[in-house]
């Protein structure tokens, strides 16, 4: 690269220098950073001469050695940042913490996002989102480019900017293809998809490209010299999802040529871009099982086994596991934790209260003095939105005004005898936040007519954020009458009559309007009663709680004027003075000081509303100097807007302020808006001493509030503690550790005439140590009584007595909690280090929510995130609270970006509080519910949150780093072993679990055929026109019918065509594919004649063929099978182009089509010697997707056929209606077998015919008065779904299902009670029996091993704990207790099977109602797999296994399922007790994590229960990790608010942490004809990336 000649810059670069440069001018990046792009930017121009930096040009050729991949994750160098926002210690320890982190890299798999999610993407959002191609937000050029971030390296070298690097990516890259390099082979190649084009440009895609090619091959100059080995190497894929509906291949060739005008020789790399890979546009790489998968999932769950291969938190420790219960770890304390070793503090007193000789003796005296002495003294300057003034209320219209509101409160309403309102009553205060200067008049009205006022904010919609809570408290304060102003009264939401409606929540309310125009005068002789401050109740605040409940807060009339009095006294207010107040004046800082205070000082306030702020948030300080204010009130958001603000204004000048009120000055974050502010502003004039901050608390009121200093005097000291310090509540001053540090600012000293205390957080109000941080508490006239109504609540609040180490009182009055934690430091400063509210105890750490704002704030946050839109708070998952932190994301910042920063938060919060962050949100902009003043309301926000209704646009859930306290793994315990006693049938004190069902009994008249084919020609002869078989089509007619003798005759043509055309020999194998219906039974039995074997197969589906025509040719090539019998449409299908696209046409075996047969008789009919030779073979596909066969002879089929008839009890006069698919198991056998066997007449309706007429089935079975029917879960689940609404229309047409005294689903799985029950349920009222519904087990080995008969006692339930059985133990429990499983028998035991439990490791017989793999033993066991390679260990394992101990001699099969047998109280029909079977689950589904047992059924239904959206879901395995996969009802936006709330579910209810979250459309989780979810194919699907989901999430 280095002997390019030079080129000279294209137009593009120069524009990118002039940015540049004017960036570097305007301050806005410093010299430093500048030079590092400049050179960046022209390096690519220029020729590397040889007396360059030799690393620099080794760092250029390979983008990315071992040593630097550091270098993944990309900070943005704290030099460029914008000074503006430099504000603290926080940031800069933030930007270390990361810089730190970048050593030990994670690597974050970024969420795959379907296309229609991503509103504006990326290249595409399939890359670990620590790539380095972020973007500099302040300098983003003309196009849409972005321009390399720069991270400071430590070695001063930086990295290729995007740009660049993909410039030198594509001359890696086609090294790389070509071979070149002796380190690699390339398997396949990257290839980029063409929309890569779309934002980012393919200068983007090569970085990022540079960047995954990093993660997984580590090539560097060294590299090349040391090693000699052949790196298999995996390129992860960037592209689109494929489009699995059409396997095609969309990439195309992304050459750095796209964007940027690059002079580089074609090299022959660029044709080698052009490989197609395989599938749709996924790769195939080796994963670690050896099974080729696609690269994009495996590589992205590689990574995640990776990331969390490392060790992350300290190991579990070890602890006892009591034998049932599992332990959640409980967090020990560690005996080097920080502990408080200071002195017992002493409470501290503020100064005197100075009575003032002219002080008013109530705040209406105060009023009244000033309206009637000054009446044209300006109180209150009220702005428009444009800043102009829109009226100034003068201290005569207030008090003329507030008189008048008072006497029409007292006398207008209601009637002379019955006032509406009498002095005490609570009346509600609704104004706007644009209008103080009626809520003002309003609030003095109430005061003087002895009302008390509740503000409130304005109601704007009937489901406003927390308004139904206020709603609540104006109920219990018994409020009737809400006074608002007349523009308010006309914006708030009118029913159609012009009434105002009830809002949600909210008493029956009279709304009155105060404006003076709408008043009656008072008469010349009333007057208000002016008293003296006394107890009465002054006015109610309203605070809202953590949990989103709002408490009012009541305030006396001489708390009211002694806290006026005690702020003029600590803010030296003078008469006249000007205040200009940014705070909402309804409540806390606004309302003491710009609606209270300023009244007794006869003080002129100017007010900004909220909206002239959203507008033009310079407008407080333009009047801070227009009028010369003294004083101002604002919060550090309203300092940090005028900083972003204020480069547009010149002739600022701020010497006026004497004092700048700071609200939430003691918030731990404000200190950097002040810092910042101060460094801006102080160039205009401001004084440092001015900043006052201040603490406060609806209870307590101004706690503390930091005086004017005098000018010139030293600034308040910092304190700088150490974050693990405060998150053990001590105060340690922080040492080296510069980096988790909290800096703090005093808030003053305590408040006049007020005393001061710090209290432990728990148990008694002990004093704390002076080293301790605790809940600050004050004792004061000036503070709120109780929470109106409350007085348990408000004992605990407002009348605590603290007490020192020996117990005693510190005091005899009583002391209030302010809710604020912090301490007092020296000189009796105060210092607050966060609020009760905010507090989070993770593990026995207390953090605060505030903290944890401040630090994801100092992560660069005005590029991704709204600066004041991000919330806190804490879940309760597992038993302890789990952090979970939600921003509202800019909109133009790309998936990427996002993800970067969300990554980053992460490492931050980790670094500086040592604590995980559980889940990180990121919403689209203004969807946080928002309190009236634009603030986030949180307890909203989080409420949303766990009820799945956030709906987030990205989402990073980090269980597996935050969640410590699960149960140890459990470690297996030995079993019982032959070397316990077996006394008779007893092993270890407890009954052996064995069972069977009644004996075979005598032989009838057919009976004594060994062959199905002799009975049907007896029947054929003796009953020649008796129906065996009737056909329903979808409209309830019959299509078709078989008697015996047609049946026969038919079989005897099918024989004849066998024989003619197939020249097939006894034996043969022929594979039968036909729909559900009589050609399929006619083909049987005429294999049967023929002496063949027959293989029935399910027809491919014509809509489907893709998928289901493989399935069928697997069957028929591994059955053996030399012809294929079929009718003649299908057989059509078989040869068609679509089947030539699926499968190779050309090696189907002969396919002879049965539609028309020749009138020939078989010469002969086949007559089997031997009794145990094959009758057919059973193909089943099994729910981990396994195709076996299993062998039939003829015994078996006999057996099995006369099993049923008894059980059943069937005989030629019955009917039975049959719902089931005929191909395999117990469905083929009752489709096929049973009528010829038993004589009984079967209604047959294929289960595809539901799909046009759910209702088919249950109408046949109410027409034909049928006694017994069968159907799968499908069918059951189809029939509950499709007509759960039509019941009533149902009885209508007198559907009956009083008769049915069998209904038995067929199935081969633990039966679904929650399907059975819901449709006994729905269909009771059709008069179905509950006691009916039951269902059937069989498995591979043996086709039927359980079937509720018509002569049993009803199938029982029992209830397990799900706990226990993760152990392998059964343990009953009560119903609904916690953790409790509902099990239903599966049928009776068939007659002539044995069962027996054994433990599938030692094959050791099981005590009774102990878990253990379910053994069988019975003349219908199937003799064996059939397979082509014969695998005999398996064979003799599973058809012919022995116990290990006590009976040894007896042959039994093993199903493979997990099940136990329990002795009932009910007795069965021979009169002994009824042993009954449950079956628990599948050993080969069964998932194996921390050393227990979980069945994916569980955990699925945990799943379903969280959200209404969820209405299908599937677990499995890969690699140790859970992947769970849900199938979405519901909006696209609603995916990833499941993330969350299934991984909180599967936590609580299971102890797993999730590893995957793949949310798709409904219909994408595989089901088996028999209802049976294909996990397998799921996970293969999964893999190999053809699910096309709507969001996948990786939990870290």
């Amino acid at each position: 690269m280095a002997d390019r000649d030079p080129v000279p810059l294209p137009a593009e670069v120069r524009a990118k220098l002039a940015e540049l440069e004017l960036e570097l001018s305007e301050g806005d990046i410093t010299q430093k950073g500048y030079e590092k792009k400049r050179s960046k930017l022209i390096g690519a121009y220029f020729p590397q001469t040889q007396g360059m930096d030799p690393a620099m040009g080794q760092e250029r050729r390979t983008p990315v050695t071992p040593s630097s991949s550091s270098r993944y994750n990309r900070r943005r160098s704290s030099g460029s940042r914008d000074e503006r926002y430099r504000s603290d210690v926080h940031t800069e320890a933030v930007q270390a913490a990361l810089a730190k982190h970048k050593e030990r890299k994670m690597a974050v798999p970024m969420p795959s996002k379907r296309r229609s999610l991503v509103v504006q993407t990326s290249m595409d959002a399939y890359t670990p989102p620590d790539t380095s191609s972020g973007s500099d937000g302040e300098g983003q050029g003309e196009g849409d480019e972005e321009v390399g971030g720069d991270g400071e390296e430590e070695d001063g070298g930086g990295t290729p900017s995007s740009r660049e690097g993909s410039i030198v990516m594509e001359h890696w890259i086609s090294r790389a293809i070509q071979g070149t390099s002796s380190t690699t082979t390339t398997s396949s190649t990257a290839s980029s998809s063409s929309s890569s084009t779309r934002s980012g440009g393919s200068g983007a895609a090569g970085g990022r490209l540079a960047d995954v090619l990093a993660q997984h091959v580590h090539i560097s100059a060294q590299h090349h010299l040391r090693h000699h080995h052949h790196h298999r190497h995996k390129t992860e894929n960037h592209s689109a999802p494929p489009d699995v509906t059409s396997y095609t291949n969309n990439t195309s060739n992304t050459s750095a040529t796209d964007g940027i005008q690059v002079e580089r020789a074609p090299g022959p790399g660029s044709a080698a871009l052009r490989q197609t890979p395989k599938y749709g546009n996924a790769e195939l790489m080796e994963t670690g099982d050896g099974v080729p998968v696609s690269s994009r999932v495996s590589a992205k769950i590689q990574q995640l086994v990776n990331t969390l291969k490392r060790p992350k938190r300290p190991p579990l420790r070890e602890f006892f596991v009591d034998d049932f219960e599992e332990l959640l770890e409980v967090q020990q304390p560690d005996p080097n934790l920080p502990k408080a070793e200071g002195a017992q503090m002493v409470t501290m007193c503020g100064e005197q209260l100075g009575v003032v000789t002219n002080w008013p003796p109530s705040l209406e005296a105060a009023l009244q003095r000033w309206g009637t002495i000054s009446p044209k003294a300006p109180c209150l300057t009220i702005m428009d939105t444009n800043g102009k003034p829109l009226y100034v209320l003068t201290y005569g219209k207030l008090w003329s005004r507030s008189v008048k509101v008072a006497y029409n409160l007292l006398h207008k309403l209601g009637t002379k005898q019955e006032p509406l309102v009498r002095p005490g009553d609570r009346v509600a205060l609704v104004f706007p936040n644009n209008d103080p200067g009626a809520f003002m008049t309003a609030f003095y009205g109430c005061l003087l007519a002895e009302v008390v006022p509740v503000p409130i904010e304005v109601p704007l919609t009937r489901k406003d954020a927390g308004s139904q809570q206020i709603g609540f408290l104006l109920g219990s304060c018994g409020v009737t009458v809400a006074l608002t102003s007349d523009a308010c009264h006309k914006g708030l939401p009118k029913s159609p009559t012009g009434e105002i409606p009830q809002f949600k929540g909210w008493p029956k309310v009279l709304w009155f309007v105060t404006e003076s125009k709408h008043l009656s005068k008072p008469p010349r002789d009333w007057f208000p009663q002016i008293k003296d401050a006394n107890q009465d109740t002054a006015y109610i605040e309203y605070k809202t709680c953590k949990d989103g409940g709002v408490l009012g807060v009541t305030v006396t009339r001489v708390a009211m004027l002694t806290h006026c009095q005690a702020l003029t006294q600590s803010c030296s207010y003078t008469e006249a003075e000007t205040i200009v107040n940014v705070l909402d004046f309804k409540k806390d800082v606004g309302l003491w000081h710009a609606i209270l205070t300023s009244v007794m000082n006869m003080m002129h306030v100017i007010s900004i509303p909220y909206a002239l702020m959203k507008v033009n948030p310079l407008s407080w300080i333009q009047k801070v100097c227009q009028y010369k204010a003294r004083v101002a009130c604002v919060k550090s958001r309203d300092m940090h807007w005028a900083l972003v603000a204020h480069r547009d204004q010149r002739d600022v000048n701020l010497s006026s302020l004497r004092m700048l009120v700071v609200a939430d000055g003691s918030n731990p974050w404000s200190i950097s808006s002040c810092d910042a502010f101060l460094n801006v502003f102080q160039t205009k004039g401001l004084k440092p001493e001015v900043i006052c901050p201040c603490a406060s608390s609806t209870e307590a009121l101004t706690v503390a509030i930091r005086r004017p200093l005098e000018e010139g005097s030293t600034p308040p000291n910092r304190g700088v503690l150490s974050m693990q310090g405060l998150s053990h509540g001590v105060i340690r001053v922080d040492s080296e550790e510069k980096l988790s540090v909290l800096t703090l600012q005093d808030v003053g000293s305590v408040m006049p005439g007020g005393m001061m205390c710090v209290v432990k957080l728990e148990g008694v109000p002990q004093l704390c140590k002076t080293d301790e941080i605790g809940e600050v508490c004050v004792c004061t006239v000036a503070t709120g009584s109780s929470y109106y109504g409350l007085a348990g609540m408000t004992k605990n609040t407002f009348e605590v007595f603290p007490v020192s180490n020996n117990g005693t009182p510190v005091s005899e009055c009583p002391f209030t909690r302010t809710g604020l934690l912090g301490f007092i430091g020296p000189a009796g400063l105060i210092f607050v280090a966060g609020k009760m509210d905010g507090l989070m105890v993770v593990g026995g750490r207390r953090h605060n929510a505030d903290d944890i704002v401040a630090t994801a704030l100092a992560v660069e946050p005005m590029k991704f995130v709204y600066r004041g839109r991000i919330a806190v708070f804490s879940i309760t998952v597992l038993h302890d609270e789990r952090i979970v932190v939600v921003a509202e994301q800019r909109p133009d910042s790309t998936e990427e970006d996002s993800f970067q920063w969300m990554s980053r938060v992460l490492q931050a919060i980790d670094s500086i509080h040592q604590v995980g962050v559980y889940c990180l949100a990121l919403v689209p902009s203004n969807t946080l519910p928002k309190t009236p003043l634009g603030g986030i309301h949180l307890s909203e926000t989080k409420q949303l949150f766990l009820e799945g209704a956030l709906h987030p646009c990205n989402v990073l859930m980090c269980p597996h780093t935050c969640v410590t306290n699960l149960p140890k793994p459990r470690q297996k315990q030995p079993e019982i072993g032959p070397a316990s006693v077996m006394v008779g049938n007893l092993v270890s004190g407890k009954r052996i679990a064995q069972a069977s069902g009644r004996d075979l009994g005598q032989i009838e008249d057919n009976d004594q055929f060994l062959f199905l084919s002799e009975v049907l020609q007896w029947r054929a002869q003796s009953t020649p026109e008796h129906v065996l078989y009737t056909l329903l089509n979808s409209r309830g007619t019959i299509a078709s019918s078989l008697t015996c003798v047609q049946l026969h005759k038919r079989a005897e043509k099918i024989a004849a065509v066998l024989a003619e055309r197939g020249h097939l020999q006894d034996g043969d194998h022929v594979a039968l594919v036909y729909p559900p219906g009589m050609d399929l039974i006619a083909a049987f039995y005429g294999c049967l004649y023929a002496g063949c074997v027959p293989i029935t197969v399910r027809p491919p589906h014509p809509q489907n063929i893709s998928t289901t025509l493989p399935t069928v040719k697997m069957i028929v090539e591994v059955s053996r099978s030399v012809c294929v019998m079929t009718s003649q449409v299908i057989s059509k299908l078989l040869r068609s182009k679509e089947a030539s696209a699926a499968v190779d046409v050309r090696t189907w075996p002969p396919v002879i089509d049965t539609d028309d047969l020749p009138k020939k008789k078989p010469p002969l009919l086949y007559k089997p010697s031997d009794p145990d030779t094959l009758a057919y073979l059973d193909f089943s596909v099994s729910t981990t997707g396994m195709l076996a066969g299993v062998k039939m002879s003829h015994t078996a089929t006999s057996a099995f056929c006369r099993s049923i008839k008894l059980q059943c009890e069937l005989y030629p006069s019955r009917e039975v209606a049959i719902c089931l698919d005929p191909y395999c198991g117990l469905g083929f056998v009752l489709w096929c077998l049973c009528s010829v066997y038993s004589g009984h007449q079967s209604i047959l309706i294929p289960p595809s015919e539901l799909e046009a007429n759910p209702a088919l089935w249950l109408s046949a079975v109410s027409q034909y008065k049928v006694r017994d029917t069968f159907c799968s879960y499908s069918v059951m689940e189809l029939c509950t779904k499709g007509l759960g609404l039509q019941t009533d229309s149902l009885k209508a047409r007198g559907l009956d299902l009083s008769r049915v005294r069998t209904c038995v689903v067929v199935a081969e799985e633990r039966p679904r009670i929650a399907l059975t029950q819901s449709f006994s349920k729905l269909f009771k009222d059709l008069g179905l029996h509950p006691r009916a519904v039951s269902t059937s087990f069989g498995c591979r080995v043996n086709l039927a091993i359980c079937l509720q008969g018509t002569s049993g006692p009803d199938p029982t339930t029992v209830f397990v704990d799900m706990r226990a059985l993760r152990h392998d133990r059964v343990r009953l429990v009560e119903r609904g207790s916690p953790h409790s499983l509902p099990l239903m028998e599966s049928g009776k035991i068939l007659p002539g099977v044995r069962i027996i439990i054994a433990n599938p490791e030692t094959k050791g017989p099981m005590g009774e109602s102990h878990l253990g793999e379910i053994w069988v033993h019975s003349s219908h066991n199937a003799s064996g797999y059939f397979t082509v390679y014969g695998d005999e260990m398996l064979q003799s394992d599973h058809f012919s296994s022995r116990l290990s101990f006590g009976d040894t001699q007896t042959v039994w099969a093993r199903t493979g399922y997990l099940g136990f047998l329990r002795r009932t109280e009910l007795t069965d029909a021979s009169g002994e007790r009824h042993d009954a079977l449950y079956v628990v689950g599948a050993l080969e589904e069964a998932m194996e994590l921390r050393g227990m047992r979980y069945h994916p059924i569980d955990i699925e239904t945990s799943v379903i229960r969280t959200h209404k959206s969820i209405t299908e879901c599937a677990v499995f395995t890969w690699t140790n990790l859970l992947v769970v996969v849900v199938e979405l009802d519901g909006s696209e936006q609603e995916a990833l608010d499941l993330v969350p709330l299934v991984t909180n579910v599967v936590l609580e209810e299971h102890y797993l942490i999730v590893g995957v979250v793949v949310v798709v459309d409904i219909g994408v989780i595989p089901i088996n004809s028999r209802g049976e979810k294909q996990r397998m194919h799921l996970r293969d699907g999964f893999l190999a990336d053809q699910l096309d989901p709507i969001y996948v999430a990786y939990n870290m």
